[in-house]
């Protein structure tokens, strides 16, 4: 495999498994001037590193990396915020029922990402190298992740949101495209062509998630 192949596949299975199980804001934000932030930049290298850690750790099995990787996520961003940020326009109609069939579809989906790219991660490290503050509790915190099959680092910004040790990553670039924005454009226009029917998207998620990783 070559060294581009094997970027573009880490870097998408990585972040695809973050923005599925949690990592989305509430607005694309504006490029921004202002001073680094130590604890926020200190949360995003000791948690997203460890999510990152679980993916390649052989001493845990399957059954115990998808606990901890489920845990890791928990802590790394707010899974109940981004389910309905994904959603976009249509959280304001979905009624009770769909909203939990759609929670819980969501995160199966988004776990079976992880699943299925188990055999990806090989020792991949992260490292902050800057933040830059956008307005109190709102950074910008900037990381490259190299290591294991990466030919060549790859740049991710994250933008978290919070205060002191109160941080929760809220979206996530790559490649100079915040991912989340992207995540609910795709959901928004699954279900405007499904002509609004919200449970048009919960099949599909739940088909995608038993579906094998595509190589």
């Amino acid at each position: 495999m070559t060294d581009a192949r094997t970027t573009r596949r880490f870097a998408l299975s990585t972040l695809v498994a973050l923005i599925g199980l949690g990592v989305l804001a509430q607005a694309r934000p504006a490029l921004a001037q202002g001073p680094r932030d130590p604890q926020a930049e200190q949360f995003v290298q000791v948690r997203a590193q460890r999510v990152i850690s679980v993916l390649a750790d052989k001493s845990q099995s399957v059954a115990q990396k998808k606990a901890t990787f489920h845990q890791g996520i928990d802590e790394l961003a707010d899974v109940p915020r981004i389910t309905n940020f994904v959603l976009g326009k249509y959280a304001r109609t979905i009624t009770p029922d769909q909203r939990q069939r759609f929670a819980a579809a969501f995160r199966v989906y988004a776990e079976s990402v992880y699943q299925n790219r188990i055999n990806d991660y090989h020792g991949e490290t992260l490292k902050v190298t800057g933040s830059t503050v956008r307005k109190p509790g709102d950074v910008i915190v900037d990381t490259r992740i190299s290591g294991g099959q990466l030919g060549q680092p790859v740049q991710v910004s994250w933008r978290v949101m919070g205060g002191g040790t109160a941080w929760k990553v809220v979206d996530v670039q790559f490649k100079g495209v915040w991912l989340a924005i992207t995540q609910q454009q795709d959901f928004v226009s699954t279900i405007d062509n499904a002509g609004g029917n919200i449970d048009v998207l919960i099949s599909q998620l739940q088909r995608d998630a038993q579906r094998p990783a595509s190589r």
